[in-house]
């Protein structure tokens, strides 16, 4: 078994909340969920780079919110978003979410349609 070390991190209460409820709902920890996701996504970062696919590294790019999707799909040399989505359903990394003020901007678009 490997060593294992303590370390101190911040998380969104909310998130923190959530993730104990699948924890729960699963049998399992909080830490354990932490450590398998965060495995995978270092495992796969590294076997990416290893065999000189940046592929990866765009998509992870992507989901943490620092390339656009249109940049991305450039990258990727495709042209469709859905082949983007599914790009980074088989990479099992999330989608990227928008900031706040973007999506405040289309609640309020929406609702100037509405009256």
């Amino acid at each position: 078994m490997a060593a294992t070390v303590n370390f101190t991190s911040a998380v969104d209460r909310d998130l923190l909340k959530r993730a104990k409820v699948i924890a729960a709902k699963t049998d399992t920890s909080v830490n354990a969920l932490f450590n398998a996701e965060l495995r995978h996504l270092v495992e796969t970062f590294e076997a990416a780079e290893s065999n000189g696919n940046q592929n990866y590294r765009l998509l992870l790019d992507f989901s943490l919110g620092r390339l656009a999707d249109l940049d991305a799909m450039r990258a990727l040399g495709i042209d469709s978003e859905e082949d983007l989505f599914l790009l980074m359903a088989q990479a099992h990394l999330p989608m990227p979410r928008l900031p706040e003020a973007t999506t405040q901007g289309m609640v309020d678009q929406l609702k100037t349609l509405a009256n």
